[in-house]
């Protein structure tokens, strides 16, 4: 094969992956996450014909199709399905993953109103109701990115920019240059993504000053209040609406009234905390979310929509074409023309740091439009109360103990085997991590919770079940026996 104009495949290479589809999600439910005697089935993606290089010739799209099927649906991580309880990873429901095939099939950019109207009003549509599924106010708008960190990125940047004017500097044209370090503050909560944003915006990842009262990183709101007091100078203060390890929530509603008493620019990075909104059991945890200036949420995990797919909301949505406009070219179109207009949607791409984009709004609104707010309630507390079995399954194993509450949807916990000393158990809970990985049938990975290692499985993928937990917790009692019996 020497050219996609002559390929004649192009069809069939469409039908083997519909119908490897209908198999490989109905097996999902029985597989291991991780398989490890497929991964030698990674070398047959090189070209042999050609020892490994770029072939000279090409084998057709349904054999270049066929041979990824093979080795793909084998080797993944099958993170889509209902045991994959790491990194807070959702998978991705049945209208979400159609409409991303159908994102594929249109392949437009979505950047302009100009390169795809239809992309631009879908993303408008999509961010109206992600805001209304998180109850915030009608004023705020945003733009949707690839990631929580891109969202972080997006509402970073636009409070650097906020701070610059208070400077008296546009830093979107003139840059950081000749200003005093931004400061930025938070409790010990703070996500590391949070660090890279500010890394990437040249303000450095080490600028952030943490204000702790206890190892486990909860805000001391004493202390960060009379700090903002101290440098009387604009500020931003981060906020964490669902820490990584326990699910747990920076204060918000405080964190709200330090930021407007000191004229603080105040971020929430909510990346999956931000769907307690959306039960009435958890939607204390985000009172005060909706006095932020700027919110950073990621769709891949608990509105189990497919890769790439966050969002940014901000309460003056008119800052982002000032962080995100481009310098002018003739064939752009200009600044001017950023903001949503009804029934044509927006220019995304003065809105958000991406230029050319994918239509990843359409995922989004496919499953919100099939599921509706009711059925993405229903899931959200279908998994707080699979999160509450898990916690009781824990405390009443032995071998187990419980580290933290459970406000939302993660378990924090470690194995604590009778006869094991105090010393011995973080190597114990890094053994059973790796122990855990490889053997697959379920995945979580270890942290350092308040300095003793541990694991914290997350559930936020709408296929799981109360079996998967029950065989999570199986898995984990038959592994720490093993380990210990290997430490003798």
């Amino acid at each position: 094969m020497t050219d996609p104009l002559r390929d004649a495949d192009g069809g069939e290479a469409l039908r083997r992956v519909y119908e490897a589809a209908g198999p490989y999600l109905s097996s999902l439910a029985d597989r291991p996450v991780h398989d490890p005697d497929s991964q030698a089935l990674l070398g047959q993606l090189w070209h042999p014909a050609d020892g490994g290089a770029l072939p000279e010739r090409g084998e057709g799209a349904a054999a270049a199709l066929d041979r990824l099927l093979r080795v793909g649906t084998a080797a993944a991580t099958h993170s889509a399905g209902p045991r994959f309880f790491h990194f807070i990873i959702g998978g991705t429901t049945p209208a979400a993953l159609a409409a991303d095939w159908t994102a594929a099939l249109l392949d437009q950019n979505a950047a302009f109103r100009a390169s795809s109207r239809l992309a631009s009003e879908v993303e408008r549509i999509a961010l109206t109701w992600l805001r209304e599924l998180f109850g915030l106010p009608a004023t705020y708008g945003g733009a949707l990115v690839t990631s929580a960190t891109f969202a972080n990125v997006t509402g970073l940047a636009a409070a650097t920019h906020w701070w610059g004017e208070r400077h008296g500097v546009d830093v979107a044209a003139d840059g950081l240059a000749g200003l005093p370090r931004m400061p930025v503050l938070s409790g010990g909560y703070l996500h590391p993504s949070d660090r890279k944003a500010l890394q990437l915006l040249g303000h450095g990842r080490n600028t952030v000053e943490i204000h702790a009262r206890d190892g486990a990183g909860r805000v001391d709101l004493v202390a960060l209040d009379r700090r903002l007091a101290e440098l009387a100078a604009p500020a931003v203060v981060i906020a964490i609406a669902g820490e990584v390890d326990t699910g747990d929530f920076d204060p918000l509603a405080d964190l709200a009234d330090i930021a407007e008493r000191r004229g603080a620019w105040l971020h929430v990075d909510g990346a999956f905390g931000i769907f307690a909104a959306l039960s009435p059991r958890t939607a204390g945890l985000v009172a005060g979310m909706e006095r932020a200036d700027s919110i950073a949420g990621d769709g891949h995990k608990w509105l189990n929509v497919p890769y790439e797919s966050g969002f940014a909301f901000l309460k003056d949505p008119s800052r982002l074409p000032v962080a995100f406009g481009m310098p002018g070219a003739a064939y752009l179109p200009g600044e001017g023309s950023a903001l949503p207009t009804p029934g044509e949607g927006a220019d995304y791409a003065l809105l958000g740091p991406d230029s050319s984009r994918r239509a990843r709004s359409l995922p989004i609104w496919a499953t919100l439009a099939a599921y509706g707010r009711e059925g993405y309630r229903s899931m959200v507390e279908r998994h707080l109360d699979l999160a509450q079995r898990l916690a009781r399954r824990v405390d009443e194993t032995p071998e187990l103990e419980r580290l933290a509450e459970v406000p939302l949807c993660i378990v924090c916990f470690r194995a604590r085997p009778a006869g094991v000393p105090e010393a011995a158990l973080d190597e114990v809970n890094r053994r059973l991590g790796a122990a855990l990985l490889a053997d697959g049938r379920v995945y979580a990975g270890t942290t350092v919770h308040d300095g003793r290692v541990a694991l914290r499985p997350a559930i936020v993928n709408w296929r799981t079940t109360e079996a998967d937990v029950d065989l999570l917790v199986d898995v984990v009692r038959e592994l720490t026996a093993k380990v210990v019996a290997e430490l003798g």
